[in-house]
């Protein structure tokens, strides 16, 4: 089962705990990490822009990215948002039985073993 790492940039930490809690809560995502403080330089409307951003990898199955995206633009603030998937290389068995556990539909996780 292909996991992906999915890069999304927000304008503020509170955005992106708004967001990634969300995520989880509907199983679109096993975990979120969150790093704020970031700098960004960016072209936008034919001028360059500088501003602070914060940086979500949020952790999931590849077959949900769709669903994941949907939701992200549905809460995100900004009007064409950084939504990237990062296709994954070898992952470790235990880390891939748990990330598989957690983006499974509610009520499954009872006939997935870790």
């Amino acid at each position: 089962m292909p996991m992906i790492f999915v890069y999304i940039t927000t304008g503020t930490f509170e955005e992106a705990r708004r967001i990634g809690r969300v995520l989880l809560e509907e199983r679109l995502a096993a975990c979120v990490n969150i790093t704020d403080g970031m700098r960004s330089i960016y072209r936008w409307d034919d001028a360059i822009e500088e501003g602070r951003e914060t940086v979500m990898i949020v952790k999931t199955r590849a077959a949900l990215f769709d669903a994941l995206a949907d939701r992200v633009k549905a809460l995100h603030s900004y009007t064409t948002p950084c939504i990237v998937e990062l296709p994954l290389g070898r992952i470790d068995s235990g880390y891939l039985g748990w990330l598989t556990k957690e983006t499974a539909p509610e009520g499954a996780n009872k006939t997935i073993s870790g």
